[in-house]
């Protein structure tokens, strides 16, 4: 895996990664706000055809729009990420998919003592699938069905991590996977 604007420091401890994000990370583009962000930390590697994509994370959410999860990407018009944004004081799980150049939100907020969650993105045809886990022995919740072009095949995945409103934020990831699809049940 490699880095897509490495963030300020990373280190290991045990099988956990430590992540500190730079200053005034972020990914959007354009929609309501207007401005263009393509610097947030992304640790990825290249995955074509539809896979499933799983990490679970916590996080030290202090300041607006803190954020981390999982990212798929083509390119800066081209992306999905998805997790835990802090917004409104509360953690929400945040969904954004960006397609031609324009990003969207969807947002709902999540139990208040909620630091740690699990992400799962699958690609299958046409969508990402995305869903969500409070702790690892509770089911798979539908998060978000999105849009995403068939026809953009090669993709970079993994795990992500911003800090638009500051630097330092940190998120401890307690494990990666890709691998093929697990399923195509939504309900």
């Amino acid at each position: 895996m490699t880095w897509l604007n490495p963030p300020a420091s990373t280190h290991l401890e045990g099988t956990d990664l430590v992540v500190e994000t730079g200053r005034e990370t972020d990914f959007w583009q354009r929609t309501y706000y207007g401005f263009q962000h393509d610097n947030g930390h992304v640790l990825q590697q290249t995955r074509q055809g539809d896979f499933t994509a799983e990490t679970r994370f916590t996080g030290a959410y202090e300041e607006l729009y803190d954020q981390a999860g999982l990212m798929i990407r083509h390119d800066a018009d081209h992306w999905m990420k998805c997790g835990i944004e802090f917004t409104d004081g509360l953690c929400h799980f945040s969904t954004v998919a960006t397609t031609r150049g324009r990003s969207d939100w969807s947002a709902f907020a999540l139990p208040p003592s909620t630091k740690t969650i699990g992400v799962r993105a699958s690609r299958l045809g046409d969508a990402f699938f995305v869903q969500y886990r409070l702790d690892e022995d509770s089911p798979w919740q539908m998060a978000r069905l999105a849009y995403f072009p068939p026809d953009i095949e090669q993709l970079s995945v993994g795990i992500t991590a911003c800090s638009p409103k500051r630097a330092g934020f940190k998120v401890r990831f307690h494990g990666f996977s890709l691998t093929d699809p697990v399923s195509r049940d939504i309900h």
